[in-house]
């Protein structure tokens, strides 16, 4: 097992990683801006080193910074949390050629995982079903792209290769329109991913978004952690997630886990991934898989007891998954709500000093947050600044602790979006369950403010 830990992110998931290690007995470097100093894992931290100033791109983008930091303090592996550097394959390889160990999937897993196109080849490959589209890249021919439109049906999405975030998406629900819209996308994505490659989907019109979280070690071993429903979206930005996904079919979940589990294995998979999916009329269709650990584990912690931060440095470190597949059992339901610094149905970002914070408590509820009271919330990151997440043995259960969790939390000195959460958590269709993708942005326009 490693005694040290460079934890190369920051915010939640940085406490998140560094706790964990004091869990295992793991000494852990934390690294940070300018702007974050004063952060809660920064003052607990056994070492810290400043890697820049406040902008990502001097800092937290920083390769040649974090891995200075690593060689200076005697770092055996680098975390690199989510978001960020995290799901670069050319930082994951510098990492292991300066004599790290990256605590993720291996670079080639990264590049194959992280293009959407080469991602759904060897999905097809693995027998795991995917949205009809365009088997590759979208050709140069524009007669030949209307073929394919044609064929799988309007309308169709275009997507760019290297997307993510919800960045790269264009609906075409004409032929007229469809040929602007790849140029279009193709632009958008090669300023944004500098990869101007793009495919094409059939666009599901009412989907639900559920992800399979899995586990794999460097012995062939793979496991799969049931599924959250993460449809409770806003442009494509999570802000509610919750596992199990109500209302599906636990055999249908058995099969579509037993497939991502041997895709892991025929790509020599290691570490947490999930794979994501569309979910409309009983049929799942792959859509991406992301190779690191999601902002939502802990509902998936919550209802099987595994923790995967722990289990994603144990397998890193060589070690055998503690667990088969038949060892995992979903236990109750757990609910997450992303706590953001924002107006909460503007999304006006509203970064400042925290003048008072009470975090909630009480059986089945947990909570993941940097902040504190005389906290300031920089401009410069993700607005999100932290997470409730309750369990309960029903889901009725999980959405009243929830609603007490909400109803106690105190955040003043800046906007957040709990006023939102408290209206869904009492909205009659989230209630029953399974509301899809689209059902927040349709909610938000009827409830203007």
């Amino acid at each position: 097992m490693f005694k040290k830990i460079l934890i190369a992110n920051r915010g939640e998931i940085a406490l998140r990683i560094q706790r964990a290690c004091r869990e295992m007995g793991i000494k852990a470097v934390m690294v940070y801006s300018e702007a974050d100093r004063d952060a809660k894992y920064v003052k607990l931290a056994e070492e810290a080193v400043c890697i820049g100033p406040a902008p990502s791109a001097q800092s937290y983008l920083n390769m040649p910074a974090i891995i200075s930091a690593a060689e200076v303090t005697d770092a055996e592996a680098i975390h690199p949390g989510y978001g960020f550097l995290s799901e670069n394959a050319d930082f994951a390889e510098r990492v292991e050629q300066s004599g790290f160990q990256f605590i993720g999937p291996t670079p080639e897993s990264i590049r194959t995982m992280g293009d959407k196109v080469s991602a759904k080849q060897a999905m097809i490959r693995a027998g795991v079903p995917c949205v009809p589209g365009s088997e590759g890249e979208l050709p140069d021919d524009p007669a030949q792209i209307r073929r394919m439109a044609k064929a799988v049906g309007y309308p169709v999405i275009i997507k760019a290769a290297g997307g993510g975030g919800g960045r790269g998406m264009r609906v075409v629900h004409t032929e007229a329109a469809l040929i602007n819209a790849v140029a279009m996308t193709k632009a958008e994505a090669g300023a944004a991913f500098n990869n101007p490659a793009v495919y094409m989907e059939k666009f599901l019109q009412n989907p639900r978004h559920i992800e399979i979280q899995i586990l794999a070690d460097k012995h062939k071993n793979a496991v799969y952690l049931g599924e959250r429903d993460c449809s409770m979206q806003r442009r494509h930005q999570k802000i509610l997630e919750e596992a199990p996904a109500p209302g599906i079919n636990r055999k249908l979940i058995e099969r579509i886990g037993d497939r991502c589990v041997a895709a892991c294995k025929k790509i020599g998979y290691r570490g947490a991934g999930t794979f994501e999916f569309l979910y409309e009329d009983g049929e799942f269709y792959f859509i991406e898989m992301n190779t690191r650990v999601q902002v939502e584990h802990p509902v998936t912690e919550m209802v099987t007891g595994v923790d995967i931060v722990k289990t994603q440095i144990m397998v890193a470190a060589g070690e055998k998954l503690p667990f088969t597949q038949r060892q995992i059992a979903i236990r109750g339901c757990a609910i997450e709500c992303r706590i953001n610094a924002e107006d909460p149905y503007k999304f006006v970002p509203s970064p400042g000093r925290v003048t008072m914070w009470h975090a909630p408590g009480g059986p089945g509820v947990r909570v993941d947050s940097h902040v504190y009271t005389n906290y300031f919330v920089p401009s410069n990151y993700d607005s999100m600044v932290g997470k409730i997440i309750v369990h309960g043995d029903t889901r009725e259960q999980a959405m009243a602790r929830m609603r007490t969790a909400l109803a106690e939390t105190v955040v003043e000195g800046i906007s957040t979006n709990i006023p939102l959460h408290r209206e869904l958590m009492v909205d009659a269709k989230f209630m029953v369950g399974g509301t899809n993708i689209h059902y927040l942005e349709q909610w938000l326009e009827q409830h203007k403010r």
